[in-house]
């Protein structure tokens, strides 16, 4: 186990956000949490879990002990008829096990190429890209319990999915040792995940639908893409229209997509002809947060150093280099998200929630 004091938070989150973790302890596997919990003096603290940092919004330095999750590795665990069964390390960088798995021909997962973020955070936040959501190829993960040292499993039910949103976001009180019913209660500040399996369909489809893939299809007179064609055209399409972490400090998407009901939907596009919506299955509409924030007229727009991205409404950046201290603080990102929110909600009656966790 491995404990730092007083680490420069900059360079583990998206934002690049001046902050320092007190305390920080590197995480590469069960056996550093279990060194961790038996410290007399570490293992009672409050403890805060860092993956990717690429979902987070720091406004000071970090009292909780950061646990930054470092666990590694990547490997085909089993197979049955339908499907391969990967496993990936909660520390492995996303886009890069994404871009393994097609090379080991593996499809499933390219719909999500160039998501931000750490695997271990991906079932956190349930991500989700052009039709496709971690919970439609979610398997099973391994987790540890931060009060009492016991490794679990979970599947997806046991996760509690929902858009943007699993059963790690919520806090309620811990199970008792003999009841272990995680399923049933958050996890919020009370687990740490180790690995996460996949399942990938040995037969294969395209997920298709969005306008942006289609625009695609069309440009290569491609009407069957494959795979690999969709992981090219999803990660030039991102690039495209959000800006890069390494050069513009972001979180991604800032705001949810809001979901309202058909009658909702029908009173807004009489008012807004022009507003962009999904119809989903259940018979309620998806908006389009971006388009509705910049409808508000905030495209462009900054508070001190936090901004809105020229390109894209739904992300917030920090136009400041940071590395000085003169870039977007944690307060001002705050600022400008809550000042967006009032606009929408009294243009459209929509309050707007924010994805990243404030710390």
């Amino acid at each position: 186990m491995l404990v730092e004091k007083n680490v420069p938070l900059q360079p583990y989150n998206t934002f690049h956000i001046v902050a320092k973790a007190q305390t920080l302890v590197r995480i590469t596997g069960e056996a550093d949490v279990l060194a961790l919990l038996a410290d007399p003096h570490l293992g009672s603290a409050s403890k805060f879990v860092l993956g990717g940092g690429s979902n987070i919004v720091i406004t000071g330095d970090v009292k909780p002990v950061v646990l930054k999750v470092e666990v590694k590795g990547r490997a085909l665990v089993g197979e049955t008829p339908k499907a391969y069964i990967v496993e990936a390390g909660a520390g492995e960088n996303w886009h890069e096990f994404v871009t393994w798995t097609l090379d080991q021909g593996y499809p499933g997962l390219e719909n999500m190429a160039l998501i931000p973020g750490t695997v271990g955070a991906s079932p956190v936040q349930n991500v989700g890209a052009y039709g496709v959501e971690l919970q439609d190829r979610f398997e099973s993960l391994d987790a540890i319990d931060l009060q009492t040292g016991q490794l679990f499993t979970l599947n997806a039910a046991q996760c509690a999915f929902g858009y943007r949103d699993s059963v790690f976001k919520h806090g309620v009180p811990a199970p008792s040792a003999q009841t272990l019913g995680y399923q049933l209660l958050g996890l919020k500040d009370r687990a740490l995940i180790l690995r996460v399996r996949f399942v990938l369909p040995k037969v294969w489809k395209p997920v298709l639908g969005y306008a942006d893939i289609e625009k695609k299809m069309a440009e290569h007179n491609c009407s069957d893409p494959t795979a690999r064609q969709i992981y090219d055209w999803v990660c030039a399409v991102r690039r495209a229209k959000l800006p890069d972490p390494s050069i513009i400090g972001n979180a991604g998407s800032f705001f949810k997509n809001p979901t309202v009901t058909a009658e909702q939907c029908v009173d807004i596009i009489a008012r807004d002809p022009k507003v962009v919506h999904y119809r989903m299955d259940d018979g309620s509409v998806k908006l389009a947060a971006g388009w509705l924030i910049d409808s508000c007229g905030w495209k462009g727009k900054s508070v001190g150093q936090a901004g809105v991205y020229e390109k894209q409404a739904l992300v917030l950046v920090n136009r400041g280099a940071g590395t000085d201290g003169n870039g977007a603080t944690g307060g001002e990102v705050m600022t400008l998200a809550k000042a967006i929110q009032t606009s929408v909600y009294e243009r459209f009656g929509i309050l707007l929630e924010p994805e990243p966790v404030v710390v």
